[in-house]
């Protein structure tokens, strides 16, 4: 499927309406409102249907509706119109509603029209007022022969729209007993401004624009602020344009990139505006003279380089009354009465949910590459195949408008899938944007630079520093790594701080301390930095070490009730944890690299990372020798319980019987019990007769009675439990007995983790038993566990469980959503051990797979969901 569907595509006539002041209207009818707009929609809907129009979105009370030609586009808006003045409306006040239409062309994506003439069309509507039908030049060229008898057309000139794009002939469509004096159009026209013409359309944003227009009520210095590239200036413009009402007296754009003394700032706008120098004035004065009561919007761009002259810029505002200014940024002025707006990136798409082409066209980075590349290569589709590729450029572009135009302008040379890997060195790929942008902004690499030669040195010195960190850090951590305060020049914590205000970190604010983050394409250009310094290998060894002391801290509390804190904290650092663990293995510390995987390796398990575990601890046991027993036997402990959860019962039992061997050799009794009963998991998933089983788990059972361990007992329980019920010749009765008494003993224990796994085993032996209430009871139970810490191997495996019951139960379209579900999810996350005990418990696969439509749809409605999505479902009664 292609961007290009069975939808009408090439030339079309895009149709917008919105019924004008419907908040007002709202007010004033209350509850009637609802019965007014459902009038509104039946009546709109039925000038449509008349004139083959096919309605593609309604939000509100806002249209978006495609008609194949443009003269029943036009008729389609007059009959609208003609209906909507002649309904009687409650308390006799009307719905106005304002028509636009354009003809253009659009490619479709996901079901979504995309194109730059969609945008205009949405912009011509915006320019009506209630009652209005506004229609383009090229809406005009085809329909003036054709208009029916009482319709025709009124020139209202050229217009320039508050997309600021290119001037646009407007035309009113006039008919027999429709109004036909209209105030002026909502259009940049109304107000005095020199706001510059933009040649590409504005993409999404809308939420953004909407907060920048409720600060600027309530603030008269508000700073746009963000590192190079993330579109500060043209959400500034568009945010102008869409408040230009508000300010009569002009709307002023003050381009500042070539400014470099703080003392011209207020000479360049007293230029912009036309104020003549005065002798013996102070620029303040003058300007504030020509300001008098005047409502005037002052949109100064690219201050970072001129912060000192804030001063300047706030004696400006207390010297005048109505006057606002709005500034982008890449630093904070740091003066009173100023309001910062951190401008994010553009959304992007989930990368753990499964990428389609219907979920590509929600995501603003993803519509703003597509109309990019449609500009450089009209032929450029998006299809299932290239779509999840797509989804991860824009997520490796960390969603910065700059990036992924430059991106998009390479479609010509590259697919998606083609550009992915070169984004391993996107500031060398993304370069040679548009010649007449400042240099700055033609190249990624010449927007980071920018902000990059404003710092000191110190700073300079603690960017490249953190530089290291992986998708950022929490403020203790960049103090351990980053230096000592006298060493590195300044304090951590101020130096991050200044970096944060200089928009080359992100400051996210965290319950038990701050979390700075640097964008990935920045990062690149840190790195860089801290490759050619003295100290990168001093600094690399601090990081890894410093995530190996959170892994090891972290791994005693894995399995109790903190687990999912912890748990938690690991997944934030995890792409920490990764390039520490790579550093290690790189540099050839064995010894630290096993120590490593073996506090991490239940993390990964846990949170469905066991394909990235197993080829990291494989690595790792690779480079290691055996001079280092204990190390080891942990190391083969780690992969032998990830090739478990696999589903590599050989592997597993491989890796095991090695690690069992050491720890017998080294002789320490807690560590035998431990891989006494890690070896005894095989056993009871290949169905062999149950007394050598019950012989290994009984010997870990003893060792860890004597030692006083009651969790490791209750674990032999569950073990036992298993081997009774999974063995060649079941013992159903004996298996339910030592599993009741592992429950009660992790219970006491407040041992969520093992808790889970022992009602998930209790509950196949009462599915099997035909005890489906008990089965029930223990499957909820265990899923509202694994939920709650998010253990991702434990969620797949359960969902299999419930969908099993549901079969049981005669719920078949529950099973297959369950199933399809769970199908989907433990590819996702590798644990094949699913699909062992799916084998054991000897379930019909056949009984829960589509067979029909009913059937298909319920399956793959299941594997549409994400993982929370199928948790709720599964715990829906």
């Amino acid at each position: 499927m292609s961007a290009v569907e069975t939808r009408p595509t090439g030339t079309a006539t895009f149709f917008f309406s919105d019924i004008e002041g419907s908040t007002r209207l709202l007010q004033s009818l209350g509850e009637r409102y609802s019965g007014a707009l459902t009038r509104h929609h039946e009546l709109m809907r039925r000038a449509f249907a008349a004139h083959d129009g096919r309605e593609l979105r309604l939000v509100g009370d806002s249209f978006f509706t495609l008609f194949d030609s443009a003269v029943g586009a036009v008729a389609a808006s007059v009959d609208a119109q003609k209906a909507l003045a002649a309904e009687a409306w409650p308390d006799g006040a009307p719905v106005r509603v304002r028509i636009g239409l354009h003809t253009g062309e659009a490619a479709v994506v996901g079901g979504e029209y995309v194109g730059i003439d969609v945008h205009r069309a949405a912009r011509i509507a915006s320019a009506a007022h209630g009652g209005q039908v506004l229609i383009s030049g090229g809406v005009r060229a085809i329909v003036e022969d054709a208009l029916a008898g009482d319709e025709r057309l009124r020139d209202l000139g050229e217009h320039r729209l508050k997309d600021l794009s290119r001037p646009e002939h407007l035309y009113q469509v006039d008919a027999g007993g429709l109004p036909t004096e209209f105030p002026p159009l909502n259009t940049l026209d109304r107000t005095p401004n020199n706001l510059p013409t933009q040649l590409t359309s504005f993409i999404g944003r809308e939420a953004e624009v909407r907060e920048v227009r409720r600060l600027l009520k309530n603030s008269r210095l508000l700073t746009l602020t963000g590192p190079g590239g993330t579109g500060k200036t043209r959400l500034a413009l568009q945010a102008a344009a869409e408040v230009s009402a508000d300010f009569p007296d002009g709307v002023y754009f003050v381009g500042l990139s070539s400014v470099v003394d703080p003392q011209l700032v207020l000479p360049v706008v007293m230029q912009t505006l036309g104020v003549q120098e005065a002798a013996g004035q102070s620029p303040v004065d003058q300007l504030a003279a020509a300001l008098k009561n005047r409502k005037v919007l002052l949109v100064l761009d690219n201050f970072e380089q001129l912060v000192p002259a804030g001063t300047a810029v706030a004696e400006l505002l207390h010297a005048t009354s109505e006057t606002k200014v709005v500034v982008t940024s890449r630093a904070v002025l740091h003066v009173y009465g100023e309001h910062e707006y951190p401008v994010p990136p553009l959304g992007l798409p989930d990368m753990r949910a499964h990428v389609t082409l219907e979920s590509m066209s929600q995501y603003e980075s993803v519509k703003l590459f597509i109309e990019r590349a449609l500009a450089v290569k009209p032929d450029f589709t998006v299809t299932n195949e290239n779509a999840p590729a797509l989804a991860q450029v824009t997520t490796e572009l960390d969603g910065l408008p700059l990036a992924i135009e430059l991106a998009a302008a390479r479609v010509k040379l590259f697919s998606p899938q083609a550009m992915l890997p070169r984004l391993e060195k996107r500031l060398a790929l993304l370069r040679s944007g548009p010649r007449d942008l400042p240099g700055r902004q033609q190249t990624l690499r010449g927007a980071i630079e920018w902000s990059y030669d404003l710092l000191d040195a110190a700073q300079k010195r603690l960017f490249a520093r953190f530089s290291i960190f992986a998708r950022g850090a929490r403020l203790s951590d960049a103090e351990t790594v980053c230096g000592q305060s006298a060493e590195l020049g300044m304090e951590v914590l101020d130096g991050l701080t200044a970096l944060a205000d200089q928009s080359l970190l992100r400051l996210v604010p965290m319950l038990e301390e701050p979390r700075f983050f640097m964008l990935q394409t920045i990062r690149e250009f840190g790195q860089e930095r801290l490759t050619e310094s003295p100290d990168s290998g001093e600094i690399g060894r601090a990081h890894a070490l410093a995530f190996l002391d959170l892994a090891e801290r972290a791994q005693p509390y894995l399995a109790g009730p903190d687990q999912k804190s912890w748990l938690d904290r690991l997944e934030e650092d995890h792409d920490n944890l990764r390039a520490a663990l790579d550093w290690f293995v790189a540099n050839g510390e064995s010894v630290l690299a096993m120590r490593f995987v073996s506090a991490l390796w239940r993390f990964w398990q846990i949170r469905g990372h066991l394909n990235e575990g197993r080829e990291k601890t494989e690595r790792v046991l690779r480079i290691a020798g055996s001079d280092h027993p204990v190390e080891r036997a942990a190391a083969l402990e780690a992969a032998g319980g990830i090739a478990h959860w696999q589903g590599d019962q050989a592997g597993s039992e491989h890796f095991y019987a090695e690690a069992l061997k050491l720890q017998r050799q080294i002789g320490d009794k807690e560590a035998i019990a431990r891989a006494l009963y890690n070896s005894g998991f095989p056993l009871f998933h290949t169905k062999v007769d149950s007394r050598k089983g019950v012989a290994v788990f009984s010997e870990a059972r003893d060792l860890y009675r004597e030692l006083g361990d009651r969790q490791g007992v209750g674990r032999c329980l569950w073990g036992l439990g298993n081997v009774l019920y999974y063995s060649e010749h079941p013992d159903m009765t004996g298996a339910a007995r030592v599993l009741d008494e592992a429950i009660a003993l992790f219970r006491e224990l407040d041992d969520a983790f093992d808790l889970g796994w022992a009602l998930h085993t209790r509950g196949c032996v009462a599915v099997h038993a035909k005890d489906l209430e008990t089965a029930r009871a223990a499957f909820n139970e265990g899923m509202h566990i694994f939920s709650q810490a998010t253990d991702r191997s434990g969620i797949v495996i359960l969902l299999d469980d419930l969908a099993e019951l549901a079969r049981a139960n005669g719920e078949r379209e529950r099973a297959l959503r369950l199933k399809g579900a769970f199908t989907a999810l433990k590819r996702a996350t590798g644990v094949e051990l699913a699909a062992v005990i799916v084998q054991l418990e000897g379930r019909m696969v056949a009984d829960t797979r589509p067979s029909g439509e009913a059937d298909a749809r319920a399956w793959e409605q299941g594997q549409a969901m994400d993982i929370d999505q199928a948790v709720a479902y599964a715990l829906r009664t």
